[in-house]
């Protein structure tokens, strides 16, 4: 795609159109017992309901040489356009951090000809969404596509070398380098509440009406901490699934609906250069439970299910996609397995006749087999 692909917006006289003012400033506090904000340069505005939706930033981790002009995250235009310049064929690229943000960007790496080398301090690929034996698949396909794949290591060090860099990591190794780009996680932009009387965590607090401790103020989002529908507790969860279903839950509430929100699902599904992988839920297990496991690696197929009693809590593929969905229902609606619990743990591929026996299992009082 081109520039315009980035555009949210089909033209300029959209938000005119939904009687939206939108201001460009940033804010510096809010006062939430006056309801109003200060801005940069001394403005104020005035609010009956105020959401805070302002997102997160790019981690830079505290690595000697990571302010370097050929450092660069991927998050801005600008960062994308940098990136895209150096790009070219046998250009020596360094990426930092193989999470899944990292992996997209290996993608589009790869698929420009680079010379690429990941680095990444855990010890497989997707660390987050991925346990051992997948994660391991993933770097395994990634290095059958040319790509050099480094895990269990840290970026040390970052030096200048001639209109390049020198790349110091783990165990002394020095890999030269024409860019690196860090995607090494995210951190919530909430710096500016500081005395404002609203409670903060790993991001905002917020109840399960999407409202914080402060009256008339709600969060979503990325700077939000809300429930985890798997666990129980309260968490940041910064993916875009979670940000949609933030928005629309705080946006009914602000405008007199009320509308509890269930909760945010662990739910990633990614491509890394043609091989198709998915995590949900309680992917890594709950305390006593049970799972079933089915493996391929020659093919780099896999697939993990995990279980709370007779409920699937959690599930891990790789190069399988038939059921992703059914996977997803099956968590989110946790229906109870009863005998089709056995059968998957004898054959996790089973899902569909699972999800269809368990589900009329619930209307009809019958698993159907």
């Amino acid at each position: 795609i081109d520039e315009s692909g980035t555009h949210l917006r089909p033209d300029a006289a959209h938000f005119d159109r939904m009687q939206v003012e939108v201001r460009l400033a940033r804010v510096q506090a809010v006062d939430t017992g006056g309801h109003s904000l200060s801005l940069e340069g001394g403005d104020s505005l005035a609010y009956d309901r105020l959401l805070i939706a302002t997102g997160s930033r790019p981690r830079r981790p505290p690595v000697p040489g990571s302010d370097l002009p050929q450092v660069v995250n991927c998050w801005t235009l600008a960062d994308a356009r940098k990136i895209a310049a150096y790009c070219e064929p046998g250009k020596r690229i360094v990426l930092m951090g193989a999470g899944f943000i990292g992996s997209i960007i290996l993608e589009a790496l790869a698929s420009r000809g680079v010379q690429l080398t990941v680095v990444e301090a855990q010890d497989r690929m997707v660390p987050r969404m991925m346990g051992a034996v997948s994660g391991d698949l993933i770097r395994r396909w990634c290095e059958t596509k040319g790509v050099r794949v480094l895990t269990s290591t840290q970026v040390e060090a970052i030096e200048p070398a001639g209109a390049g860099v020198n790349v110091r990591v783990t165990g002394g190794e020095g890999i030269e380098a024409d860019l690196v780009i860090v995607a090494a996680g995210v951190q919530p932009n909430m710096e500016f509440l500081a005395g404002s009387g609203i409670t903060t965590g790993d991001g905002i607090l917020v109840d399960r009406y999407l409202r914080t401790d402060a009256k008339d103020v709600y969060a979503a989002g990325d700077v939000c901490e809300g429930l985890d529908f798997s666990t129980g507790t309260y968490s940041v969860h910064a993916i875009q699934p979670t940000a949609t279903d933030h928005g629309r839950i705080a946006a009914g509430n602000m405008a007199g609906l009320t509308q509890a929100y269930g909760g945010s699902i662990n739910m990633n599904v990614l491509d890394t250069l043609g091989l198709l992988s998915a995590s949900f839920g309680q992917w890594m297990g709950v305390v006593g439970g049970d799972s079933a496991e089915v493996s391929d690696t020659e093919r780099f197929r896999y697939l993990n299910l995990q279980f709370d009693d007779d409920v699937l809590v959690g599930a891990t593929s790789l190069g399988l996609t038939d059921h992703v969905g059914v996977l997803r229902g099956l968590i989110q609606s946790r229906v109870r397995l009863g005998g089709w619990k056995a059968k998957l743990q004898r054959d996790p591929t089973r899902l569909m006749e699972a999800y269809l026996g368990s589900v009329q299992a619930v209307g009809h009082n019958a698993y159907v087999i």
